[in-house]
């Protein structure tokens, strides 16, 4: 609940003004408020004036002309108030909308309550009836004004205080069934506040023992939307200006209708707001693997705050061989059509990675999937696989912007990658290309968002980005790589005012590698003696590393995985020792069978060996080969 003071608009301080102290307060009043009711004279008539020709001259004694006047301007505020209204997107907005629209030209203060929590749509409020203070406003009087004198005193509202800071009206108020504001809600139509039913029902809403100006000058006007009541306010009026008349009514009713529905659609639209923001949440990876020989940094930014959903996305995926697979994407549109799109895509990515197939197989099955999804599926995509161990990346690209290449020394290279076609046109060929992946160096994987606009081509924007690049090298010298974050954020730096015409999807990889020393690779023949020749050579290496203390755990380990995969293979088993910050040890064989732990029993032979490596190993997997399958398990340093 917030309150914002109103300058009283229109009035002196009281020591500017002591000559005009003799003149009637009311009149003072009258002629600082707004045209709503600067033409509108007090409306109560001295008894004994009705005879003579001013009886006729039309309602509370003004001429036809006058009355004329004074519907105009109150038509005129109407207007202008629910423009006002209308212009707010949130909720707050459209609150303070209504606010700012009565305060002072309506009323002196109001009070606008609405439903905790605001129900959405089609929903069944939850029980019970809640209303919460969500805004006051009131006319502050000036600091001259504030001292206390017979004069200001009468200023002062019934419930509210100019010199406080917090609204004596109660914050949150239980509307009970049956109860007499629970009626006056129901019957929708704003009521004077000295009515009977209003009568009952303002102590409800505000608290127990808060009153509201004798006579027409409080308001009580329910707030409906579409489908039920969702809110209260009350408008007040103080002693020194009219009193509400029963046009009034109407246009606290108009105030009231705007306000509800203007509610009722920013509620939709945070809702469809939040379903969009979780949809893209959920398509897009929550945080990015740690794989071994390269880091990885990423950056999405939306077309614009009020749109965004689209359909860019990228992706890291560890592969078996310590190999990752990196994704950046396309497709057309920014809508949540476009997003569910991506998000099947995307699935259908990491699905084919799984299977461990050449970037070029991927982008094949990731058209048919797309045609499969409609024949106005398309996408541009960029399926690229890193190697740390041959120090090698394989990219294939379908219709997507080709890859920038950050080298250690400062230069920034465009890769020449087969552009391809889009994903979704159907019966091409994409065609895949392998290229040294050098230490040190950093790959830039990006949406044509980046480097496309309004003002600039797409091989110009390459262009900027490559220099971008090697500027922000230059920065760092010649023998150390820039901060990946950093770079990220220097890369986002180069979109000027304009720039922002799609989504934007980044994905940054560092290539550190893993060096030929820190590599054991054999291959064993599938013989009962292949075990024993496995922990003989694990032995070996990790001597050779420092890594004894490690021997007995990695040497029960690799001889449980190696006899399994000597159990059904019938080619050579590869064994492969890594050494980075972790130890890793990959067994491959020619089976696509995959291990699955169990339980043994206590007669059982068998069925303990991956029950061994669940305990003993820090992480462990199997993840199945187009050519067999791989059983890694990782070993902290230091045996911990």
């Amino acid at each position: 609940m917030t309150e914002h003071p109103t300058s009283h608009e229109g009035r002196q301080p009281l020591a500017a003004r002591s000559q005009e102290r003799t003149r009637p307060r009311q009149q003072d009043a009258a002629s600082a408020a707004s045209p709503v009711t600067a033409a509108i004279p007090n409306p109560a008539v001295a008894p004994g004036a009705g005879a003579g020709p001013a009886a006729s001259t039309g309602p509370a004694g003004l001429d036809p002309q006058a009355a004329a006047r004074r519907e105009g301007d109150r038509l005129r505020f109407v207007g202008a108030a629910t423009r006002r209204i209308a212009r707010g997107i949130d909720l707050d907005e459209i609150v303070l909308g209504l606010c700012r629209a009565s305060v002072p030209t309506f009323s002196d203060a109001i009070l606008v309550y609405l439903r905790d929590p605001l129900p959405v749509g089609d929903e069944r409020p939850v029980s019970p009836f809640v209303l919460r203070l969500r805004r006051s406003d009131r006319l502050r009087l000036s600091e001259e004004e504030t001292e206390s004198s017979p004069e200001t005193e009468r200023l002062r509202l019934p419930v509210i205080d100019p010199h406080s800071d917090l609204t004596p009206a109660a914050e949150l108020c239980e509307v009970r069934s049956g109860g007499a504001l629970a009626e006056v809600l129901r019957g929708v139509r704003p009521v004077f506040g000295d009515s009977a039913a209003a009568r009952a029902a303002l102590p409800e809403l505000l608290g127990a023992g808060r009153t509201v100006p004798t006579g027409h000058r409080a308001i009580l006007a329910p707030l409906r939307g579409r489908r039920r009541v969702i809110g209260a306010a009350v408008f007040l009026r103080g002693t020194e200006r009219p009193s509400f008349e029963s046009n009034d009514l109407l246009v606290a009713a108009q105030l009231a209708t705007h306000t509800a529905l203007g509610i009722d659609k920013a509620v939709l639209y945070g809702r469809e707001a939040y379903i969009a923001d979780e949809l893209q949440r959920t398509m897009l990876p929550d945080s990015l693997p740690q794989p071994t020989g390269v880091r990885l940094a990423s950056r999405y930014l939306p077309a614009a705050e009020t749109a965004r959903v689209g359909g860019d996305w990228y992706d890291a995926i560890p592969l078996p061989g310590s190999r990752v697979a990196l994704v950046v994407g396309d497709v057309m549109g920014h809508s949540m059509t476009s997003a569910a799109i991506m998000g099947q895509l995307r699935t259908t990515a990491q699905t084919l990675a799984q299977l461990d197939l050449p970037p070029q197989e991927v982008l094949h099955h990731l058209d048919e999937q797309a045609q499969r999804l409609g024949s106005d599926r398309m996408a541009t995509c960029l399926y690229a696989v890193y190697d740390p161990v041959a120090h090698r990346i394989t990219i294939a690209n379908a219709g997507h912007p080709p890859p920038v290449l950050l080298h250690l020394g400062g230069r920034a290279e465009v890769l020449r990658v087969p552009p391809g076609a889009p994903i979704g046109v159907g019966g091409v060929d994409f065609e895949a290309v392998e290229l040294d992946a050098p230490a040190g160096a950093t790959l830039l994987l990006y949406t044509d968002g980046l480097v496309e606009s309004r003002l600039r081509d797409v091989w110009t924007g390459i262009e900027l980005l490559r220099e971008r690049l090697a500027a922000t090298a230059r920065l760092t010298g010649p023998d150390h790589s820039p901060p990946l974050e950093a770079l990220c954020d220097d890369v986002l730096d180069m979109l000027g005012p304009g720039d922002r015409d799609d989504d934007i999807a980044l994905l940054a990889a560092r290539f550190d590698g893993i060096a030929p020393s820190d590599v054991a690779y054999w291959h064993l023949e599938p013989e009962e003696t292949a075990p024993g020749r496995a922990r003989r050579l694990a032995r070996r290496a990790l001597g050779r590393w420092g890594l004894d203390d490690l021997s007995d755990a990695v040497e029960l380990l690799v001889s449980e995985v190696v006899t399994n995969a000597v159990r059904y293979a019938e080619r050579p088993v590869t064994l492969r020792l890594l050494r980075t910050d972790i130890l890793r040890c990959e067994v491959g064989d020619d089976s696509p069978q995959l291990p699955r732990q169990r339980r043994a029993r206590d007669m059982d032979e068998g069925g303990r060996g991956l029950f061994l490596v669940n305990r003993l190993a820090r992480r462990w997997g199997a993840t199945r080969l187009s050519t067999g399958k791989v059983v890694w398990f990782e070993m902290p340093p230091g045996g911990q």
